[in-house]
């Protein structure tokens, strides 16, 4: 049945949902799985696309991480049952280029890299975005738990309901243009068990499928060993030192170290807890100290996308609140820009643990909006 005059879609377009094509993003988990199968119950034009990241063979015994071999399998069954068209895309080059490499190397420079940030930015938000536009999809959904809203200058990005599933952290770096296309459509639910009720209702072969937990190319959370395969050599030894300059013990590669990290330092029998406060890559050193070095309030912020209705550097401050780590709630904070892509942000209060490598994402302290984000590139 066509719309009237003016009327929407669900999906906020003018065109009944049977002349609407829409790709989903399909990782073969619960949550994109409910997307698209919603989107098929309610007559849409459903393309489901799931990307092939790293080593097929390698991934087919791996469970647990997203866009592995199950994974593809689990989304191809999902559009097998709804009755929808999926397609898996070989992206292995490109994640390399765009992700794994920079991982690699961020790590190897005493960067702590948030490689899902790089992911969505550079392959899901940008290659398969396109991919979607070359199919004549009219936009690309998601099974992000992020909300899109309309405002009065446009299409504004939002944190969603279930603050524990909240995922803004990871998405700051969805630029304008991209959030004008994009939809996600379980932003607005208020917890995890509405979507996998939704997977139960559908029959979908996922709903009681665990969530991911490791970064998909990571098994078992060990980075250490991955960088290793990915540059050998990384791991040489080298000296831990106090911050006073005292030689405390020997490490086998700063790439095992974080900073703000306590445990497993292998430097036990001393009076005072120690802290990571610092890795010196070029001498092979961590440099640990007390807890109250890891105090920031000065955060440099370059590779910044902004989303405020006003550009970036129409104010020499903007009063906001922000994230530096994705576990940690938003803080009172200033950014002063340096240019439309550079910023300093000044915290009000400190915060530990800041590390070069990490998001700096800005919030509206009295609601719910996402102004963007930056890279923190180093310390103070």
């Amino acid at each position: 049945m066509p719309l009237d005059q003016g009327q929407l879609n669900s999906l906020g377009l003018p065109k009944a949902p049977s002349d609407t094509r829409v790709v989903v993003a399909m990782s073969g988990g619960v949550d994109s799985s409910v997307v698209a199968a919603s989107l098929a119950e309610e007559g849409y034009d459903v393309v489901g696309v799931t990307l092939q990241l790293y080593d097929h063979g390698a991934a087919l015994a791996k469970k647990g991480a997203c866009c592995a071999g199950l994974d593809i399998h689990d989304a191809r069954r999902v559009a097998e049952t709804m009755g929808f068209p999926h397609y898996v895309l070989d992206y292995e080059n490109v994640f390399r280029d765009a992700v794994i490499d920079e991982f690699a190397d961020s790590y190897l420079a005493g960067a702590t890299p948030v490689p899902c940030i790089r992911c969505n930015e550079r392959v899901k938000f940008k290659d398969l975005l396109e991919t979607a536009k070359d199919l004549d999809a009219d936009c690309m959904a998601t099974g992000h738990y992020i909300q899109r809203k309309m405002g009065p200058t446009g299409a504004e990005l939002h944190c969603a309901a279930d603050g524990a599933r909240d995922q803004s952290y990871f998405l700051f770096s969805t630029t304008q243009a991209q959030l004008d296309y994009l939809r996600f459509p379980l932003g607005h639910l208020t917890s995890k068990a509405e979507t996998r009720a939704l997977a139960a209702r559908y029959n979908l072969p996922v709903a009681d499928k665990p969530d991911s937990q490791d970064i998909c190319f990571v098994p078992n959370g060990d980075y250490a060993s991955v960088i290793e395969k990915l540059r050998p050599g990384a791991a040489d030894s080298g000296d831990i030192v106090h911050a006073d300059g005292r030689a405390l013990g020997r490490h086998d590669g700063v790439i095992h170290y974080t900073i703000g990290q306590r445990r497993g330092l292998g430097i036990g029998g001393l009076s005072e807890p120690l802290y990571v406060v610092k890795l010196d890559v070029e001498n092979s050193r961590v440099i640990v100290g007390p807890k109250d070095m890891l105090a920031t309030r000065r955060v440099p912020v370059r590779e910044i996308n902004w989303l405020g209705d006003a550009p970036l550097t129409s104010r020499d401050e903007w009063h906001v609140a922000v994230k530096v780590r994705s576990t940690r709630p938003p803080r009172d904070a200033v950014i002063r820009p340096i240019s439309d892509t550079e910023a300093e942000v000044e915290l009000v209060t400190p915060e530990e643990g800041v590390s070069p490598g990490q998001a700096c994402v800005f919030y509206d302290p009295e609601g719910t909006r996402i102004f963007g984000g930056g890279w923190i590139w180093r310390g103070y």
